[in-house]
């Protein structure tokens, strides 16, 4: 069975719990099953999901954004699924390429609940033309200069081929590195960012 997957970016949601909901770990399948991933270490996440649910299909969507979590457990700690570890390493910021160019404040308000130090920060990366490109992250990336970090932790993972044309336009728009990225309101962020998405995609077809 192929399930439709919606994973919910909002933090207000009131059939979630917020530290899912902070954790981008909210997930409605088939419009009708509410399942949820809660992180609770640096690889490791709980999932509860009802039985309906294709439990590996589901896990293969939250790992396209977080793929360093590895270790997958039902409630009562039985192991579900356990994933190859990926190569971790340490990163100056300032050597990111961001992908996108707006961060909403009130996803920074959010990860402040589970951030304490440049260690909880990991982002997914690929290189473009020798340049280290963050795929997603870029509100953790906004709050780690804010804190004053000099580094983050990363991993290398693949990305679609419309990712050139993300940093292309980030360029653009002078954003370099993550000290570059524009905090706007959560309201002003869903006009700007889901327009530009919406305007590229629409222009690809």
């Amino acid at each position: 069975m192929n399930h439709k997957i919606q994973r919910i970016n909002s933090y207000e949601d009131d059939r979630f719990d917020k530290t899912i909901l902070n954790q981008h770990g909210a997930f409605i399948v088939d419009e009708k099953y509410k399942c949820s991933f809660k992180i609770i270490n640096k690889d490791s996440a709980i999932v509860l999901f009802d039985k309906e649910v294709d439990i590996f299909q589901l896990i293969d969507e939250f790992r396209f954004y977080s793929e360093h979590i590895i270790n997958f457990y039902e409630e009562n700690m039985e192991l579900i699924k356990t994933f190859t570890p990926n190569n971790i390493f340490h990163i100056t910021i300032k050597d990111i390429q961001p992908s996108q160019f707006f961060v909403d404040i009130d996803k920074v308000k959010a990860i402040e609940s589970f951030i304490k130090s440049e260690e909880d920060i990991i982002i997914p990366l690929t290189r473009i033309n020798d340049s280290f490109v963050s795929l997603d992250g870029h509100t953790r990336l906004y709050y780690a200069v804010s804190k004053g970090y000099s580094k983050v932790k990363g991993y290398l993972t693949e990305s679609g081929d419309y990712l050139e044309g993300f940093v292309e336009e980030a360029r653009k728009r002078k954003i370099y590195s993550p000290y570059d990225l524009n905090l706007i309101s959560h309201e002003e962020y869903k006009v700007k960012w889901d327009k530009f998405c919406d305007d590229f995609f629409s222009e690809r077809e």
